[in-house]
């Protein structure tokens, strides 16, 4: 099950005058995400994830977690489609782009995402860069659930290119007892994925990277690793799901950075 799906969401707008979100049914500037009542500290697990893959390097929007009236907190987040009065950019998910639906979104493959990349992005290999990092994050924080419908393309200046990143969180330790480590296969596999077949296969292979910026994005997500651990620590995340994050994405580096 998606838990992005299930999530709670509600469109506001945010209120200078009052230091506060206030709920519209149209016009939002920001989604607002309360906790959920299937799920243990999402908007905790969806901030601090967010707010590491900025670290990374990766475009994310605005966000963080403010308290509600009853006390508890939420994730809000700015929207990037959104300028000017009530404008839009062009937006468009995978599913979109690739002719699935909703209820298809896990019927596609990590290859078939760089066939996107080419047909519609200004600069492709760019944005295969772009997707790798992500991926490698992805990978790393426990995110098995970046269906379809959690990748974008963004039209703004005559540019059409990857999206800010969102709906990153660690669903691992979300959801308990996770059998999957992708939610789209690569070559075949949810599991079990290693470093050959993410760098060698994915990155060199099929998305046709250099040396040099692999083993870039690589030695960045080798030097970042001390700070993300740190915010993990730091984060509004209980004691026992901060330390399941830790082990688990220590799990997940030993794979990558042998």
């Amino acid at each position: 099950m998606s838990i992005q799906g299930v999530q709670p969401k509600l469109n506001a707008r945010l209120s200078v005058k009052e230091q506060a979100f206030e709920i519209v049914d149209i016009h939002g500037r920001y989604i607002i995400k309360p906790q959920s009542e299937i799920y243990t500290q999402l908007p905790e697990n969806e901030s601090i994830t967010m707010k590491m893959a900025s670290a990374f390097g990766i475009e994310t929007p605005f966000s963080g977690l403010v308290y509600s009236k009853d006390g508890s907190r939420s994730y809000f987040v700015r929207r990037f489609d959104r300028y000017g009065h009530n404008k839009k950019f062009a937006v468009e998910d995978f599913a979109q782009l690739s002719g699935e639906k909703r209820d298809t979104k896990y019927n596609f493959s990590m290859e078939k995402l760089l066939t996107i990349l080419d047909e519609f992005c200004t600069f492709p290999m760019i944005d295969k860069a772009r997707l790798l990092r992500r991926v490698l994050f992805c990978f790393v924080t426990g995110n098995e659930d970046m269906h379809l419908k959690n990748f974008s393309l963004i039209r703004n200046l005559k540019i059409t290119k990857l999206s800010p990143a969102y709906d990153l969180l660690n669903t691992t330790i979300a959801m308990t007892g996770a059998t999957e480590e992708l939610a789209l296969p690569l070559a075949g596999k949810k599991r079990k994925i290693t470093a050959e077949l993410l760098f060698d296969y994915y990155a060199k292979e099929r998305m046709g990277l250099n040396e040099k910026m692999i083993e870039s994005i690589k030695e960045n997500l080798e030097e970042m690793r001390p700070e993300m651990e740190n915010l993990i620590r730091i984060s509004f995340l209980n004691e026992e799901m901060q330390a399941q994050y830790l082990d688990m994405m220590e799990e997940r580096y030993k794979r990558l950075l042998k």
